[in-house]
């Protein structure tokens, strides 16, 4: 790390000014301005106090010696990131280009650096190749720096540290971050015209070891405030009074950390009646440093309202900056929008949250505070709720938002979850032993329904996550918050009377190639043009008459075909599923547990058709490729094929008589064909035996009668029903 010596630091302070370009006024260079200036969720600066020497330092990096990488370092809480959008007001005229990001939830290197080409894409003056895709990371790196070099830009990262692993050494990156190395090692190696800042509480080694004094990389290490600093921001949140020695030692005990500095002053304020001396004596007593603060601020936050309290939950839980209308509708009971606006001010007087334009968030070191006592309570409330404590914590907040962008709600999964959950199997014997836990819990839930908050909804993101079976379970007239259910396989799960309006069930699935409901019609499958299986429960039985209900939920999607799904086809008994595919080949599923339990090869071309026996033994399926075949279900052999169509095999169908049906000659199938003809066959020898023609166009459909005896079929031109006979052919009707 690169330490400031007091001769550079003179050096800086007493540069010769920098002046701005000429720039001329009015609204068309205000739009220009806006335009090419990006601020994200860069903080506000309007209030800021001294940080005058490492102002003018970093200035003299950035615009004298053109340094292309800046880090600037520093502990939690000492205000790089206000330093920072301090550093870019002033230096913003020198620019032509200036971007914001703040990684604290660590999206993942592609999404950032299509952010920052997309920015830049925007940009009337920057000539990229539109219609060139960057695919991988080495396009986007070098789409990036093209702009750079063009152009003037200053790039701001903020809050770095999540993209690295803890519990290792400092700047290696967790799993699939690594990208970001390459980003930072790029831009401070490649020569340009152009300017990337970062903050973080650890630096990243590539940036460690390319820094230098008199490098184009430099480190920057922030301290803390100095004692006349210090004093007037914390004069900011209220009257103090105390001796020069004792402010001295207030602000040296914190070391000039600006956040602690606002805690400890809001708690001087409101617990000491502003005496300094009051809180040091205190202070002495108890060792109340910067290390131990906490229970100063549990003091600050035991003042807050209820209102107050749930607002800073929910900000911990949503991990980014968040407008009011999205803060409005995560609380659980409706509250007035002028009771969360003054909420909202309340909190920010109490130096406890951040604005960010018309969005509000907090600084990392309350948020992880705010985390860690939301993982405390619910796992409390969960471990003793049979003894009467309430379910408060679980019933006003939600573990994992479901309708929230995939890397937060993963960051909602590792720092929220994942310790609930490890803490709950410390305290519980099994995993059985904690899903009866749960159960109560749910049932609980359902005494207070239709406001059950989110108990259910937080009970079935533990399920999913503890690996509990929920076939069968009943989450009827419950209220059902923030349930993340894609690809949970939902079978027999009741979920009548019950509230999903903020659930997540499915995902946007192809269009629907071919369907079918289950012997019993509670199960409906669909086959899709993504190559995906989605079973749905109905409120269809075999009692039912039609009409009397619809479809109910989403239970489970199978996936495995690697192109469209043609048809699909339920076993007699409901338990197995045939798909047949694009891909060329036949899965056998298991509807239950949605395994692929076999894959049948051997067609050369789309699976067009799969039916089943009427016993389930035998599975036979239609081709493009002008056959069909029969297969054995048990073993997945291919015991016959079949050949006489003249183009592609549409669709084949199974007589439900195996003998007495058609003149005795044994299983029957038919298949309909492009070849716009219709054909019999026997199923133990393979021989046609009929062969039926007169529709204009291919045959997209047949289908046996209950009683084997007749058959339908749908074509282009017209629909007809043929009674067929061994040796005779007879056109009953025409629809």
């Amino acid at each position: 790390m690169q330490e400031i010596t007091p001769a550079r630091e003179e050096e800086a302070t007493t540069a010769a000014p920098l002046t701005p370009p000429s720039v001329s006024s009015g609204a068309a260079q205000a739009a220009q301005l806006s335009a090419a200036q990006d601020w994200g969720a860069a903080v506000d600066v309007s209030i800021f106090y001294g940080r005058e020497q490492a102002l003018a330092t970093l200035e003299a990096w950035i615009l004298r010696d053109r340094c292309r990488l800046v880090a600037l370092g520093g502990i939690g809480g000492i205000g790089k990131t206000a330093l920072t959008a301090k550093l870019a007001h002033r230096i913003e005229n020198r620019f032509d280009y200036l971007i914001w990001r703040s990684l604290k939830n660590a999206p993942p290197i592609q999404e950032l650096m299509t952010n920052l080409l997309t920015f830049f894409w925007e940009q009337p003056a920057i000539n990229l190749p539109v219609n060139e895709v960057a695919e991988t990371l080495d396009d986007q790196l070098r789409h990036l720096i093209s702009c750079m070099r063009a152009h003037r830009c200053l790039i701001v990262l903020d809050n770095v540290e999540p993209l690295f692993e803890e519990g290792d050494r400092a700047g290696t990156y967790r799993k699939s971050y690594e990208g970001y190395g390459d980003l930072f090692k790029t831009l401070g190696e490649t020569e340009h015209n152009s300017c990337l800042l970062i903050t973080s509480r650890e630096l990243p080694k590539e940036i460690a070891i390319q820094s230098g004094d008199t490098l184009p990389t430099r480190c920057f290490q922030l301290t803390g405030l100095t004692e006349l600093e210090g004093k007037a921001l914390i004069q900011t949140l209220g009257k103090l009074t105390g001796t020069a020695a004792e402010w001295q030692q207030l602000i040296q005990a914190y070391s000039g950390n600006p956040l602690a500095l606002k805690m400890i002053a809001a708690a001087v304020r409101d617990y000491f009646d502003g005496s300094i001396a009051s809180f040091l004596a205190l202070a002495q007593e108890e060792s109340l440093i910067f290390g131990d603060i906490k229970q100063l601020l549990v003091r600050q936050i035991n003042r807050l309202t209820p209102l107050e309290k749930d607002i800073m939950y929910w900000l911990a839980i949503n991990r980014e900056p968040i407008a009011w209308q999205t803060l409005q509708s995560d609380l659980v009971k409706t509250v007035p929008l002028n009771k969360v606006l003054q909420a909202i001010d309340s909190l920010e007087r109490r130096s406890l949250l951040e604005k960010d334009r018309s969005q509000i968030t907090q600084q990392a070191v309350i948020m992880d505070y705010f985390t860690s006592e939301l993982i405390a309570q619910i796992c409390h409330e969960i471990g003793h709720h049979k003894q009467d404590i309430q379910l408060d914590f679980l019933y006003r907040y939600v573990l994992v938002k479901a309708n929230t962008r995939d890397y937060i709600r993963q960051a909602q999964i590792r720092l929220i979850l994942s310790p609930i959950i490890e803490k709950l199997q410390e305290d519980y014997a099994s995993v059985a032993a904690l899903s009866d836990t749960l159960n109560h819990a749910l049932e609980i839930a359902r005494e207070h329904a239709p406001n059950g908050g989110y108990v259910g909804g937080n009970v079935l993101t533990l399920f999913r996550h503890l690996k509990v079976d929920v076939t069968g379970y009943d989450f009827s007239n419950l209220t059902i918050w923030q349930a993340y259910l894609q690809g949970l396989n939902l079978y027999n799960v009741n979920f009548t009377g019950s509230d999903l309006s903020r659930s997540v069930f499915n995902q946007p699935f192809g269009s629907i190639r071919t369907m079918a409901f289950s012997p019993e019609g509670e199960v409906l499958a669909t086959g899709d043009t993504n190559g995906e299986i989605w079973l749905w429960q109905t409120g269809f039985s075999a009692e039912s008459s039609p009409g009397a209900s619809d479809i109910k939920s989403h239970i489970s999607t199978f996936q495995g075909h690697q192109n469209w799904v043609c048809s699909v086809a339920f076993s007699p008994d409901g338990k197995r599923l045939a798909s047949g595919s694009a891909d060329r080949t036949i899965k056998l599923w298991d509807v239950e547990t949605g395994e692929c339990l076999q894959t049948l090869t051997g067609h050369s071309n789309w699976v067009m058709s799969v039916a089943f026996s009427p016993e389930g033994e035998q599975l036979i399926s239609g081709s493009a490729d002008r056959t069909i075949k029969l297969w054995d279900v048990e073993t997945g052999e291919c015991f016959k094929t079949v050949a006489g169509h003249q183009h592609g095999v549409w669709s084949v169908a199974f007589s439900p008589i195996r003998k007495a049906s058609l003149q005795g000659i044994g299983q029957c199938f038919v298949s309909g064909s492009a070849d716009r003809t219709i054909k019999l066959w026997d199923g133990a020898t393979g021989e046609c035996l009929q062969t039926m023609v007169g529709h204009e166009h291919g045959v997209w459909s047949v289908a046996f009668s209950p009683n084997g005896r007749s058959l339908a079929a749908v074509a282009a031109d017209q629909s007809r029903t043929r009674r067929g006979k061994c040796g005779k052919q007879e056109s009953v009707s025409r629809l």
